[in-house]
């Protein structure tokens, strides 16, 4: 981390006292926590997670940071999030998951690193990550990735 990590660590500190206190601070830190994983700016990430911040908190979109890092492709910050435990197999309100948000995006890269988190719907109507592709027009690249990951078919 870098020497500002001290600085950081108190401004985070008094960010989720504010969080805890009001309202109106706490709709701000969640703004703050989701611009920061929206730029990829993991260590601001980083920040808020050790400071306790619930890592798999949703937007007003239903979405997680993790699912607005991979959308916006930050792969640093994707590796991080799955490091301090993100949940990969959270879904918005359209049943989609973060791999999901990678195939749209055309983020193999990203995909790659959440193929193996990729979870079965848990409700009849949601898609797989294979279906999802299909929707898409990505399923040859799907395909791809799972041979690079030597998944087979």
């Amino acid at each position: 981390m870098k020497s500002s990590t001290p600085l950081l660590s108190i401004f985070f500190l008094a960010l989720i006292l504010i969080f805890s206190a009001h309202a109106k601070g706490s709709e701000q830190l969640v703004n703050y926590y989701f611009s920061a994983a929206k730029t990829g700016q993991t260590d601001v990430i980083e920040e808020f997670v050790s400071h306790g911040f619930p890592i798999n908190l949703t937007n007003d979109m239903s979405y997680t940071a993790l699912m607005m890092a991979t959308y916006y492709g930050h792969t640093k910050t994707v590796d991080r999030l799955l490091a301090l435990g993100a949940d990969a197999c959270i879904r918005d309100k359209r049943g989609n998951t973060a791999m999901m948000g990678a195939i749209v995006k055309a983020e193999w890269g990203i995909a790659k690193k959440l193929y193996n988190h990729t979870c079965r719907p848990s409700e009849p109507n949601q898609k797989t990550v294979e279906q999802f592709a299909a929707v898409f027009g990505q399923s040859d690249k799907l395909e791809v990735l799972k041979r690079e990951l030597n998944l087979g078919n």
